[in-house]
């Protein structure tokens, strides 16, 4: 093989989601061969989908999502325990304030992603930096004396650092794993299940005891300690760039028929999708749930989102992108009408929690497979699958971010003359919600007319 060539395809790797193009088949036989020699140096390339390096770097992926998203995904909590507690009970956007964390993460993703590719050198080093930042956010979060400076440590501050941490580590995802890319996606997002499992225990420990002060710094050192450690292994399976000129953007696939129907179920799947995780806890308490008892909903969300995060990640490796998303909308769909908007005592509502997160908490794993069908359907195959995951995480930014003051309206807005839960209050977020799962398989309609 020229080596000349090896050199030139190295510096700029192909990012193709599930094809086998000519750059990533060169560099997978390079990788298997072990080494080769580019004008005297030599190097080797760690091979992709298997072997030591790349489960480790799975591994610490998965770490990464437990303690950066599940952190926000457990602020159901702190959402019951603000509107309880002084200095900010009665206090209006509350709900802004973990939906903000989750929105600003999501909805920075682009910019973040195309800095990141332009400059590739600022990967790793962005980790450190945004690590930092999340820890700061939140020790400054722990002085706020109202809302407003909630919303911007605990929500921006915190959101901004875990994005420079989650977005280098997706990039590498794409280097690190090729024809497991689902599976790996999967597992990795799965760590946000696992996270709303023991995060919330610990965090509603620290909330009954401590308080919210102390329970923000003590998350603090916890998130440095634990974190700190993976960034030794969250790095990447290619040699950056040498090339001074950086690599321009593709975003020609944002025009095309599959990205814009893919991305309005993505959004609209979005705006209703973190209500429950936002509001089960207090529902529950309203059902004379005590504090520890309100906080297994979360819990249970998020065992039922570890596994069917990895069951969609199987399953959208060898499915049809379209079956996953139906799969995932008829289950949350029905769950939540059926279930959640009859449960007026406690045992349906934790069988709401579990059949929720394992249909609703599993969406964002079919994301991978709506990567290769843009590449695949929309004329776009030389578009950067990065930025189409990206794009369709800042497509989810849009519905969380409009989700937090949109339920805050929705539930000030009086009760309905009906039975069960829509009745006594929650009815138009239970309503909201399921419309918004319901819609969210529209791209189920692309098949049908050769879109996806």
């Amino acid at each position: 093989m020229d080596m000349n060539r090896i050199e030139l395809e190295v510096q700029s790797p192909s990012t193709h989601a599930g094809t086998s193009s000519r750059v990533e088949a060169d560099l997978e036989r390079e990788s298997n061969l072990g080494s080769g020699t580019a004008h005297g140096h030599e190097f080797s390339l760690a091979p992709v989908d298997r072997g030591r390096d790349a489960w480790m770097f799975l591994t610490a992926a998965f770490m990464v999502e437990v303690l950066v998203w599940g952190f926000p995904f457990a602020y159901g909590l702190f959402q019951e325990f603000y509107s309880s507690h002084e200095p900010f009970a009665g206090s209006k956007n509350i709900a802004v304030i973990g939906t903000c964390a989750m929105g600003v993460m999501y909805l920075s993703a682009p910019l973040v992603f195309g800095t990141l590719q332009r400059f590739p050198r600022l990967k790793r080093p962005a980790v450190v930096f945004g690590l930092i930042t999340m820890c700061i956010g939140l020790g400054l979060s722990s002085l706020s004396q109202n809302v407003t400076h909630l919303i911007v440590t605990q929500g921006v501050f915190y959101a901004v650092g875990g994005g420079l941490v989650y977005s280098p580590t997706i990039l590498f995802m794409d280097e690190w794993f090729v024809k497991k890319k689902g599976f790996a996606f999967g597992v990795m997002w799965a760590g946000t299940g696992l996270g709303g499992v023991l995060i919330p225990l610990l965090l509603q420990y620290l909330l009954n005891n401590y308080g919210f002060r102390t329970t923000l710094r003590c998350w603090s050192i916890i998130l440095f300690l634990a974190t700190a450690p993976l960034t030794y292994f969250l790095k990447p399976r290619l040699p950056i760039s040498q090339t001074r000129n950086p690599r321009p953007w593709n975003l020609s696939f944002l025009f095309t028929p599959t990205f814009l129907l893919l991305q309005t179920g993505n959004i609209l799947e979005g705006l209703g999708y973190f209500v429950p995780s936002i509001y089960l806890p207090t529902f529950a308490r309203q059902l004379g749930a005590s504090g520890e008892v309100s906080a297994l909903t979360i819990i249970l969300f998020n065992i039922a989102s570890v596994f069917g995060c990895i069951l969609m990640g199987l399953i959208i490796d060898r499915w049809h992108v379209t079956t996953c998303i139906l799969l995932s909308t008829i289950g949350s769909t029905l769950s939540i009408f059926l279930i959640w908007g009859f449960s007026t005592c406690l045992p349906p509502l934790f069988i709401f929690s579990l059949l929720y997160g394992l249909f609703a908490g599993s969406f964002s794993s079919t994301w991978p497979g709506i990567m290769v069908a843009v590449k695949q359907h929309s004329g776009a195959a030389d578009a950067d699958s990065s930025m189409v995951f990206a794009m369709l995480a800042a497509g989810r930014g849009i519905g969380n971010v409009v989700c937090g003051p949109v339920s805050e309206a929705l539930k000030t807005g009086g009760k309905w003359d009906a039975v069960g839960v829509y009745g006594d209050g929650y009815g138009t977020l239970v309503v909201f919600t399921g419309v918004s799962a319901a819609l969210g398989g529209i791209g189920v309609l692309g098949r049908r007319v050769g879109w996806v």
